[in-house]
């Protein structure tokens, strides 16, 4: 515990020097955020660091501020003046009951999916943006047939779409970490002697799920934790007034004790939930953990789908096609065309060529997701295999994507490099807990006990055990993650972190095609397609892999 209040205060001390770190003056960005119409003069800068303290310098900000936490006073915003705290507290009431639901949506959806393993469902249903999900239920259930709300918060009901376009990725991604662990505790030595002993078939089935339930429960919880600070493209499209996008605001007006509030508040729901996920995983084994009595689970092959190489070469086919088209091209007269033999995906809404610019964002968006995948995972795989501690994967975990991206844009400005870097730093998290989690069980097995008792080192050990039986899950989950990784990077881009316009990246597409998706669907279809597809390809990729 007293490694992860380091890493919080390390990480809440980096955040509040980020202005410093930048070379920028904190008073200048204050100035242009009260005065956007006024040109800064020395005299108003002076003013402005007398009233916020900023001639004390960095450190002297940073004592005051942590003396005011003492007082669980957050201080005042820098642009409005107002008290930190009690907005703070509303937008964390927000988002965690958004986050409430969200999981409950996500187990709902994640249940299915790990008894059954509808792989590509999952994959399908992970690369679906939560944005593009609500966009779709507030024009179908709420604008259209006027079911429920379209914006705010205020009751239950303000909660039943934002949830549902949070909850179904997550579900699909839980999904997969189930499915895995249910089939590797069905298929371990002792379901034979239960069954050999004339154990009930009920018995046993539930004795699989809590087994399976041990390592589900960390990612459970890392998911949870990601939702609250996560969820600033939902809370966006339904104006819910929830702490990521309070957070978002606030680094966007340089508004540092805005930001700092609402990062520590994350950082330490994140922290807690990776504690909550360790006690679940050693509740669930019980005894079995600390006696060495655990089963390492046998590698398992899977059926290969014939659907593979027909999805990979209509990504590969779309992306040729595109290329030959020029996708910057202007066209006002062919403003919003439907699809046609000219213009196969139809037009966008400046009449650029659809097919053009999906054929030619292929190239940026999955190779580029491709490679924050593979960093990610050689990073989660590391940690959570020499490391078997988990403050640091918690608080990685709980950094959204978009205040890591926030940070990192600070450090060395807005690109595409500094939007992957920011959901590497993200990703990684989840894939060590999943790591260490299989790792930890396959460490207590009997027969890694009896190979030490005989001679044998750690090395060998882990080269023909331990890597065997973690690599190929924790490489499903990190596949499964591909199309959400191509999302948010270019999701980031959109915020204006990432790639820059007229970028043809497909989350760019999406989000450029948004306010046109009622009267022109095609222009969010072809892209949400060619994510789906990738999603397809990704599950069959992780089907193969053992």
């Amino acid at each position: 515990m007293l490694r992860r209040f380091a890493i919080l205060l390390a990480a809440t001390v980096t955040v509040g020097l980020l202005p410093i770190l930048a070379g920028r003056d904190p008073a200048l960005a204050v100035l242009r955020a009260r005065l956007t119409d006024r040109e800064p003069d020395q005299a108003a800068l002076a003013a402005v660091r007398t009233e916020l303290g900023l001639d004390a310098g960095p450190f002297g900000l940073l004592q005051r501020w942590i003396e005011g936490l003492v007082r669980a006073d957050f201080g005042r915003s820098w642009v409005s003046g107002a008290p930190v705290g009690p907005e703070l507290l509303r937008a964390l009431q927000v988002s965690m009951s958004l986050a409430g639901f969200a999981a409950l949506v996500a187990m709902l959806v994640a249940l299915p999916l790990a008894v059954r393993g509808l792989s590509r469902t999952a994959a399908m249903l992970a690369a679906l943006p939560e944005f593009l999900i609500a966009m779709v239920l507030l024009v179908v259930f709420a604008v259209k047939l006027g079911l429920l709300p379209t914006s705010g918060w205020d009751g239950v009901m303000h909660a039943v779409l934002p949830s549902i376009a949070l909850g179904v990725p997550a579900g699909a991604v839980l999904g997969t970490v189930g499915h895995d662990a249910v089939r590797a505790a069905s298929t371990e030595p002792w379901i034979a002697t239960w069954q050999a002993a004339g154990y009930p078939r009920r018995l046993v089935m539930t004795a699989v799920l809590r087994r399976a339930a041990s390592v589900v429960s960390g990612q459970l919880a890392l998911i949870v934790a990601g939702l609250i600070g996560g969820a600033v493209a939902v809370e966006v499209v339904f104006a819910l007034p929830g702490i990521g996008r309070m957070a978002v605001s606030g680094a966007l007006a340089q508004d540092m004790p805005v930001v700092q509030g609402c990062v520590l508040v994350i950082l330490l729901i994140g922290t807690v939930a990776g504690v909550l996920g360790t006690w679940g995983q050693r509740l669930l084994l019980g005894p079995a953990f600390a006696a060495g009595s655990m089963m390492a689970s046998p590698t398992s092959t899977r059926p290969r789908s014939r659907l593979l190489p027909a999805l990979a070469l209509m990504i590969v086919g779309v992306a040729v096609a595109g290329l030959l088209r020029d996708p910057m091209a202007v066209d006002l007269t062919a403003r919003l065309r439907p699809p046609s033999l000219e213009h196969p995906f139809g037009t966008d809404a400046l009449g650029r060529d659809l097919l053009a610019r999906v054929g030619h964002g292929a190239l940026s968006t999955a190779v580029l997701a491709l490679l924050v995948t593979a960093a990610a995972l050689a990073i989660g795989l590391a940690w959570g295999l020499i490391f078997r501690g988990t403050a640091v994967v918690d608080v990685a975990n709980a950094l959204p994507p978009t205040i890591a991206a926030l940070i990192v844009a600070t450090v060395i400005g807005p690109g595409v490099l500094g939007a992957a870097v920011a959901v590497a730093a993200v990703l990684w998290a989840p894939l060590a807990a999943h790591a260490r989690s299989l790792a930890l069980e396959q460490r207590a097995s009997p027969h890694l006990e009896a190979s030490r008792a005989v001679g044998a080192t750690g090395t060998w050990l882990l080269m023909r055990h331990v890597l065997p039986a973690v690599v190929p899950a924790v490489t499903r989950g990190a596949v499964v993650r591909l199309p959400g990784v191509a999302l948010a990077v270019a999701s980031l881009g959109f915020l204006g972190l990432g790639a820059q316009p007229p970028s043809p990246e497909w989350g760019m597409l999406l989000a450029e095609g948004m306010p046109y998706v009622e009267r022109a669907p095609w222009v969010v279809l072809f892209p949400v397609a060619a994510l789906a597809t990738l999603g397809a390809t990704a599950a069959g990729v992780a089907a193969r892999i053992r």
